[in-house]
């Protein structure tokens, strides 16, 4: 009984001593407090407010500001403590109709009558002030300042900056901790990646209200308060002005261009077309706005430069006289034969126009492009060797750039061939000699590609971010970037096969587009596709003797290498060298002609797959140009497979 006793004392005792301070705290808050601030009305109460920290800045390589933040003001209404008598007053500060306030605020209600619920989303400055001023009259109606994205060049980068979009359920269940719904979230590119230093940490307001729900002031003069901390600001290597004039030769075309320092793998220009403009995230976008984005028949939110895989053609030469040169198959030095056919089999594979070139050395087979060359070449390499080879290039893996999607592409083996034609000869493979056939590559692996060629063997890792700076402390930091990678090849085998590429734009089909006064090194390629017109596909770098820019450039469906994507790739890389482009004729010309004429074809549907038994090229015809022709800017016969120009 004793025991009991003691019992029931024990928990008598807890509850009044919590009690007592909950009491001794409900007097704090209501007396003590409010004694420090000037007294609290009767009823107040004390809110907690999230505040926004302003989302890093993107600066491009030479300081310009590409994106900061702008403000929005939203409308709250909390339904409970809102006066109907007042919506006309609200309404005519709005600019709306009456019915419209009663319309937003039954929606409010049905989502929270207690809790403020954002009602009209960016107001403009004058009609925030106007409601600010009128706030004692509205009980139930308060304000949010958000911060929104603001682009200020004319690049829009769409894919390589991304974009901010509001978090979804869906979205928010997959978050780390720290995110709630309605938060801004990066979603691809720049904004995705660096995410975590960009979004900043949110701070903290106390606030005290009346009994109408309606801000008084803040709460002990903001000493509870926790300021936010903006996000860290983005030094870029993104050039924009070559990223815009890039854009601008891209108007109604298909495909991709990337350009990096063949040094650092710093990415100067990312382009994928069709593209959207960021802007749209920058508001409020409907539901019916996004519906009508995601399915656009077009695929505007599709990255092409890292997503899309394309048989590389011609571009391809550059590395299968590399592996020749490295295993001993030839020397800088040795002719082999170029004639106008090389047949396997029973079946002829023919070069361009059937042009017979004689014996002709790497670097020669290179300017004159020679498809039978390297057939021969392709047919005495091995399908291991050529395989393994292909992945020290980088193909066939994800390039190193975290943060984007992207498509490992297609570089087959034997258990390739065995699972698609079961039994599998030569035939099959010596396509693979030319870059076609069963590969495929993306252009920012291209692009790679073009460094290491330019630089002397050596696969930089590309990346978009310098350093980025802390907007408080102005501390600064650089990203952590993996080595470049080694490519295992004598640095004089790479001579030779630079050596070719220069050839070709000064006397090869590049020589339409080289770059005025400075010397540069270059390969075309024109790429078969089964659902359409041929690709369109170039890859360079300049100043030859010492690079300074790498790139790779598809057009999709639009033809011959050197009368669409190569003009794009030497523009580009004059903007960047030079910092205008050339008021000659021919820089004009090309100019015009990329931007009014020059378009991607509509792609066919994709026909029927091709029986197991037998690969087919599918060659289709080129669409007339009307730009200076190429010497070897013919087609081969469909007997062969495209190589060129």
């Amino acid at each position: 009984m004793d025991e009991y006793r003691t019992r029931v004392r024990i928990y008598a005792g807890v509850v009044v001593f919590l009690f007592l301070l909950l009491g001794l705290r409900l007097v704090q808050l209501q007396g003590f407090n409010g004694a420090t601030e000037g007294g609290t009305p009767p009823g107040s109460a004390v809110r907690e407010q999230s505040v926004e920290a302003a989302r890093g800045a993107m600066y491009a390589r030479d300081s310009t500001l590409l994106v900061d933040n702008r403000p929005t003001y939203t409308i709250l209404l909390t339904p409970r403590y809102f006066d109907a008598s007042k919506g006309p007053l609200l309404a005519d500060l709005l600019g709306v109709a009456d019915s419209t306030v009663r319309r937003r605020l039954q929606e409010a209600r049905d989502r929270n009558a207690f809790r403020p619920t954002p009602s009209f989303r960016e107001v403009s400055f004058d009609t925030f002030s106007r409601v600010q001023e009128h706030l004692y009259e509205l009980p139930g109606v308060s304000y949010d300042v958000e911060l929104r994205r603001r682009y200020h060049t004319a690049a829009r980068a769409a894919h390589a900056l991304g974009y901010v979009h509001e978090i979804d359920r869906q979205t928010l269940s997959g978050m780390p901790t720290g995110y709630r719904a309605g938060d801004r979230v990066g979603r691809t590119g720049v904004e995705h990646a660096y995410e975590s230093m960009m979004r900043g940490d949110r701070g903290r307001e106390m606030v005290l209200v009346n009994v109408h729900g309606t801000e008084v002031r803040q709460y002990q003069n903001g000493t509870m308060d926790t300021p936010p901390v903006g996000g860290h600001d983005l030094h870029l290597t993104l050039d924009h002005e070559v990223q815009a004039l890039a854009e601008s030769l891209f108007v109604g075309k298909r495909g991709a261009a990337v350009a990096l320092d063949p040094d650092t793998g710093g990415i100067l220009s990312l382009v994928s077309t069709p593209d959207f403009d960021p802007s749209l995230f920058a508001r409020s976008v409907t539901t019916a706005a996004w519906d009508s984005l995601r399915s656009d028949p077009r695929d505007p939110l599709y990255n092409r430069a890292t997503q899309s895989g394309y048989p590389p053609g011609s571009t391809w030469k550059p590395f299968m006289a590399l592996v020749a040169l490295e295993t001993g198959m030839l020397t800088a030095s040795e002719r082999m034969d170029c004639p106008p056919s090389y047949r396997i089999g029973r079946r002829a594979f023919k070069n361009h126009d059937r042009q017979d070139e004689g014996r002709i050395t790497v670097a020669k087979a290179l300017e004159v492009s020679c498809n039978t060359f390297f057939y021969q070449v392709m047919e005495e390499m091995t399908l291991a060797t050529w395989h393994d080879w292909a992945l020290e290039f980088g193909f066939g893996q994800e390039v190193p750039l975290d943060g984007f999607r992207q498509e490992r592409g297609l570089v087959p083996d034997s258990s390739y061939f065995d699972r698609m034609y079961g039994r599998w000869t030569d035939g099959y493979t010596i396509n693979l000699g030319i870059g076609q056939g069963d590969m495929s590559v993306t252009p920012l692996q291209l692009a790679r590609y073009a460094a290491a060629l330019g630089n002397g063997g050596r696969l930089p890792p590309p990346h978009f971010v310098r350093r980025a700076v802390h907007p408080e402390t102005g501390a600064s930091q650089r990203p952590e970037l993996p080595p470049p990678d080694p490519i295992p090849v004598d640095p004089s085998h790479f001579g030779v096969v630079q050596e070719g590429m220069h050839r070709v734009m000064t006397d090869g089909t590049g020589q339409w587009v080289q770059i005025p006064n400075i010397p540069s090194a270059g390969k075309t390629g024109t790429a078969q596709n089964p659902h359409g017109e041929d690709h369109s596909l170039f890859i360079m770098f300049a100043p030859y003797d010492d690079p300074e820019i790498a790139l790779a450039v598809v057009v999709e469906n639009a033809g011959y290498g050197a009368t669409a994507a190569a003009p794009i790739a030497s523009l580009m890389a004059e903007k960047y060298l030079t910092g205008t482009i050339a008021d000659t004729w021919e820089r004009q010309y090309w100019k015009r002609r990329l931007r009014e004429e020059v378009r991607s074809t509509p792609e066919e549907k994709p026909p029927s797959s091709p029986s197991p038994s037998q690969p087919t090229p599918a060659v289709q015809t080129a669409p007339q140009s009307t730009a200076p022709t190429p010497p070897d800017s013919s087609r081969p016969s469909a007997s062969s497979p495209s190589d060129r120009p």
